[in-house]
């Protein structure tokens, strides 16, 4: 069976790489995409990169145009694709790769967005510990995914094991995130013009107010924290174009071997194609996983400060947000979970 598709905020860069995958996906046919501003012009001139698909049009984002299609892929600002979702009753499968559906607390959403609260959806991350597994259990046969937050995704992935296994005190968690400038989307900012980036480091969204902060903690709970969750949580903007560095620490809980701790994040991701724990000693680059759908961890246990320290890189647009919906797509539709997706990055 071929699934027709379509694929709104075709334009900006979520939905570039959602087409970029599903351009090489055998089961899917992409017949409309569509944008707001640059509504009837060439994909093309927008996505010059996407040769295989020049024929295609940007056509206007409405319900009209999005209707009648197997699946609809959302990647539109926040607090936009809730608008969509109602009037797509009848498409099969509705996947958002903005945040309109991803937290399950009204009271978080008001803090940290604001606007209209939607109800929550499947969370679109298959290989994060849950209660009883995996996530991917409860993709099986879903219609509606919320694709995750990028650095939410990368520091709840890193995390969760030791959560999950009681190995960590989740009371407790500092992260620091170098991040690539692509995650803000592709509208004109002063501060992500190359001329602010080059040569320059510079922190934002910082003291607790980055809007990934319930979303990291909704992962953790539903991974098994015991007790409060609290988050330190400091992204870093730098001058590459992809990527994230998330590194991410946590008091070790009392009485625990080091032998149990890598224990853990083994456990956890042992068989996992798309999420790697490496050996000992070995930490990733996120020039390692640039254009793939990999995350990379690297697991240091610091005994001085008692703490255990994750390194996880992963390319925001791909793991972190296209290649995340994609592979849930697959899963939900019962075909092979790495269809289209690679862990193969590009060098240099």
């Amino acid at each position: 069976m071929t699934y027709s598709v379509a694929v709104s905020g075709a334009s900006g860069y979520a939905g570039g790489e959602i087409l970029r995958l599903l351009a090489s996906h055998p089961d899917v046919e992409i017949r409309t995409v569509t944008a707001h501003s640059n509504a009837g012009q060439p994909l093309i001139e927008h996505q010059p990169h996407l040769r295989s698909l020049a024929h295609l049009t940007l056509q206007e984002t409405t319900p009209d145009v999005l209707a009648g299609h197997d699946i609809v892929f959302l990647a539109l600002p926040h607090g936009q694709s809730g608008q969509y979702t109602q009037t797509l009753a009848d498409t099969p499968l509705v996947i958002d790769a903005g945040a309109d559906h991803r937290l399950t607390s009204a009271a978080d959403w008001d803090e940290f967005y604001g606007g209209d609260f939607r109800e929550p959806w499947t969370y679109g991350v298959p290989e994060l510990p849950v209660a009883g597994g995996r996530q991917r259990a409860n993709l099986v046969g879903a219609s509606r995914i919320a694709a995750p937050g990028c650095n939410a995704s990368t520091v709840a992935l890193s995390l969760a094991p030791g959560v999950a296994a009681g190995v960590v005190d989740p009371s407790d968690i500092v992260s620091v995130l170098a991040v690539g400038p692509s995650g803000a989307g592709r509208s004109l900012k002063p501060h992500l013009l190359a001329s602010e980036l080059l040569g320059s480091a510079s922190p934002y969204s910082v003291g607790g107010v980055h809007r990934h902060i319930p979303e990291i903690r909704q992962a953790l709970v539903g991974a098994g924290a015991r007790g409060d969750v609290r988050i330190s949580f400091t992204p870093v903007l730098v001058p590459m174009a992809r990527g994230i560095l998330a590194t991410t620490t946590a008091p070790i809980a009392p009485g625990v071997t080091d032998a149990e701790i890598r224990d853990a994040w083994e456990s956890a991701y042992r068989g996992e194609t798309f999420v790697q724990l490496l050996p000992a000693g070995r930490f990733p680059r996120t020039a390692d996983v640039l254009g793939a759908n990999t995350a990379l961890l690297g697991l240091a246990i610091d005994r001085a400060a008692n703490r255990v320290v994750v390194a996880a890189a992963v390319d925001n647009l791909v793991k972190g947000t296209a290649g995340a919906a994609i592979q849930s797509m697959n899963i939900a539709l019962g075909l092979p979970e790495d269809r289209a997706l690679t862990v193969n990055g590009v060098a240099p």
